[in-house]
């Protein structure tokens, strides 16, 4: 009973450190970055304090384009660069992988210049190569992605409930805070309710937070 015990823990601690590294925290219990202030200095860890192109566009690549982390690491040079022409791509089209469903998404003045920014680190991309590799022309593993958004939030003291899936609800955060309407969110996330969305990029919590701060009985 005593070796039951103990050998069912050990396979539950690796089954936990597993999936840690496979992307991160439960999606459920992921978190947006809330803080304006520390989102600005975790997505430019990888400019100011540990410089490197590519992992800052890792970052930058998830914040606006709200993909999943499976989505962006398929992403290849021809998927977001024009290299006959030399320009960054206006859209960026690619199949995702968990819906099926073809994305279709408006490359922002953030993400141009990130691209261009690694595009002029290299000699003119191999259409055929991902952007974000790992070993030779392989993509880049979920692992090290995690690996690459937890060291910059540490750094800035997201020490829990940040992975690679807050990237994705951050944008969404965000959008929200600037007045973006409830439907184009729901068709951004296919969400079939509204509640989903809130629940999911933690707007709800948001909500609940202002009655108990307001309520001072």
């Amino acid at each position: 009973m005593k070796n039951d015990l103990i050998e069912a823990t050990v396979v539950k601690n690796i089954y936990s450190v597993e999936h840690q590294f496979q992307g991160g925290n439960d999606m459920s219990t992921t978190e947006p970055i809330r803080n304006k202030w520390k989102l600005e200095k975790f997505r430019n860890y990888y400019r100011t304090v540990s410089p490197n192109e590519r992992n800052y566009l890792l970052i930058v690549t998830g914040l606006n384009t709200a993909l999943r982390i499976s989505d962006i690491l398929s992403l290849k040079w021809d998927d977001v660069y024009d290299c006959a022409a030399h320009t960054v791509k206006s859209r960026i089209k690619l199949k995702e992988k968990k819906t099926g469903k073809t994305a279709n998404i408006a490359v922002n003045r953030s993400l141009r210049d990130a691209i261009k920014n690694v595009v002029s680190d290299c000699s003119a991309p191999d259409p055929e190569s991902y952007i974000f590799t790992g070993r030779g022309k392989n993509p880049m593993n979920r692992s090290t992605a995690y690996r690459i958004v937890k060291r910059a939030a540490n750094y800035v003291g997201l020490t829990s409930d940040v992975s690679c899936h807050s990237l994705r609800k951050t944008f969404g955060y965000f959008a929200w805070k600037r007045g973006v309407q409830p439907a184009i969110l729901m068709s951004i996330y296919n969400h079939s309710s509204f509640a989903i969305t809130k629940r999911y990029l933690g707007i709800d919590q948001d909500d609940k937070d202002k009655v108990y701060l307001k309520n001072n009985l």
